[in-house]
C-alpha cells in the first residue's frame, strides 16, 4: 500500500484522476510510486491510463484543464492542473525498437504496459484513492531488497534502448545496495559497445544524473572495472579522484555537484576537459567549469573567486585539496566590484583614448593582487597608474 502523503491529497490531482475515469482507468505509475514506497519525497507525478490520447485531451478540455500534446506519438499528454503539470500516458506495447527509438501501439492491458518498462521498481502502478499497489514483476520485493533488476531478459531490454545500460548504474547508485544485480551487470558489460549508437547528449544527460547520486563513486568504480565507459569515455580509468571529491564535499557540507564530479574524473587533465566537453556536447558553461576546475589552485581564494566566479573557485579548492575554511569563507563572500570607472579616470586627469581601458585593467590587476583594498590604499594605486599613463 502507498503510505499517506500530502501530494496524494492534492485536490487538483484527485480531480484530474476522476476526470480520467478513476483508479480502474487511470493510475499513478513509475517514480512517484517507487519513491513513495521508499519513503522519499515525490516531485514528479506521472499517470498511466487506458484512455487513448484523444480521449485524454477531450476529457481534460471538457473539465477546463489545460492539455499539452507533448508526445502524442508515444501516447503522452501533459495535463496542467493548478498544482502543476502531470504527464498522462496511454498504456502501450512496443511494436519495434532499434536501441534508440521505439514504435508503439496503444493498449488497455496494465501488465503489457509494465512489461515494456526497464526495471521492476519502475513498473509499479497505484490507485491514488485507495493506495493499492499493482506489481506485475516483483518490484516491491526489489525495493525492499534495494535491488535494481531488469524486467525479463536484461539483454532484450538493453537491445530495445541502449541508454538502459547507463540507467542501470544510475538507478543502482541512487536506490541500490551492495553489488549490482549479477544478470543485469553481465548484460550491461556484454553490450557496452551499444552506447556508441546513442547521441552524446543522451549519454551526457544520463552521466550527469548518475554523478548527482549521494555517492556515485562505488558504482563508477564498477563501471570502470567492467569497461562500460570504454566505448565512449575510455579516458575514465578509475574512481579514486571522484571518491575524494565526494568525501570532501560531504565533509564541507556541500551538495554533490555533477559537473564538479565529472571534473574530478578528468583528474587534472586540462586538455581532456575541453575534449570531453566537446565530445559530450556539454553546454559552454559546464565545459568552462571542467577546464577551470582541472587547473591547479592559483592565488588566494578571493582572487580565484573574482576571476573564476565563486563556483569555479570552490571547484578548484575541492579538487586541489584547498582548505575547508576557505570554501566556507567563499560560500558567504560577496565578490566586490572595482570601485572606479573609465569616466572617473578621465575626470581625474587621464587623457581620453585607448589608455583609459589599459589603465583601468592595470588598476584592476593591482587591486585584486592587493586583496581588494579601499580608501587611501586604493586611491594611491589609481593616482600612480594615471601618472604612469600620462
Amino acid at each position: 500500500m502507498l503510505p499517506p502523503a500530502p501530494w496524494r491529497d492534492r485536490p487538483d490531482l484527485i480531480e484530474l484522476i476522476d476526470v480520467l475515469g478513476g483508479g480502474e482507468t487511470t493510475r499513478l505509475v513509475g517514480g512517484a510510486v517507487r519513491d513513495a514506497l521508499l519513503g522519499k519525497p515525490v516531485s514528479d507525478i506521472d499517470l498511466a491510463t487506458r484512455l487513448s490520447p484523444a480521449e485524454v485531451i477531450g476529457r481534460l478540455k471538457s473539465a477546463g484543464i489545460k492539455a499539452v500534446p507533448t508526445g502524442l506519438a508515444h501516447g503522452t499528454v501533459t495535463a496542467v492542473p493548478v498544482g502543476g503539470p502531470v504527464e498522462v500516458t496511454t498504456l502501450r506495447r512496443d511494436v519495434s525498437t532499434d536501441g534508440r527509438h521505439a514504435e508503439v501501439e496503444f493498449s488497455d492491458d496494465w501488465q503489457e504496459d509494465a512489461a515494456r518498462r526497464d526495471f521492476t521498481i519502475n513498473a509499479l502502478y497505484a490507485d491514488n484513492a485507495t493506495g493499492e499497489v499493482f506489481d506485475y514483476f516483483g518490484g516491491e520485493a526489489d525495493i525492499a531488497a534495494r535491488r535494481i533488476r531488469f524486467i525479463g531478459e536484461p539483454q532484450t531490454r538493453i537491445a530495445e534502448d541502449h541508454l538502459r545500460i547507463l540507467r542501470f548504474f544510475r538507478f543502482h547508485a541512487r536506490f541500490g545496495n551492495g553489488s549490482p544485480d549479477a544478470a543485469g551487470l553481465a548484460a550491461c558489460t556484454e553490450r557496452a559497445n551499444d552506447l556508441m549508437a546513442l547521441s552524446r547528449e543522451r549519454i551526457a544527460a544520463e552521466l550527469l544524473k548518475l554523478l548527482a547520486a549521494d555517492d556515485p563513486s562505488p558504482v563508477v568504480a564498477v563501471m570502470v572495472e567492467q569497461g562500460i565507459f570504454k566505448p565512449v569515455l575510455p579516458e575514465f580509468t578509475g574512481a579514486s579522484p571522484l571518491h575524494r571529491c565526494v568525501m570532501r564535499e560531504q565533509a564541507m557540507g556541500l551538495p554533490g555537484d555533477p559537473a564538479r564530479r565529472l571534473a574530478a574524473l578528468i583528474d587534472g587533465r586540462t586538455d581532456l576537459a575541453a575534449s570531453i566537453g566537446a565530445r559530450l556536447k556539454l553546454s559552454n558553461a559546464i565545459t568552462r567549469r571542467l577546464v577551470t576546475a582541472s587547473q591547479p589552485i592559483d592565488g588566494s581564494p578571493e582572487t580565484m573567486a573574482y576571476r573564476l566566479g565563486t563556483t569555479g573557485a570552490i571547484d578548484r579548492l575541492i579538487l586541489g585539496n584547498g582548505q575547508a575554511e576557505d570554501v566556507a569563507h567563499l560560500s558567504n563572500w560577496e565578490i566586490p566590484k572595482l570601485p572606479i570607472t573609465g569616466g572617473a579616470l578621465i575626470a581625474r586627469g587621464l587623457k581620453p583614448g585607448p589608455a583609459v581601458a589599459k589603465t583601468l585593467a592595470e588598476i584592476e590587476t593591482r587591486w585584486v593582487d592587493a586583496a581588494f583594498p579601499s580608501g587611501d590604499t586604493f586611491d594611491a594605486i589609481v593616482t600612480e597608474e594615471i601618472s604612469r599613463a600620462n
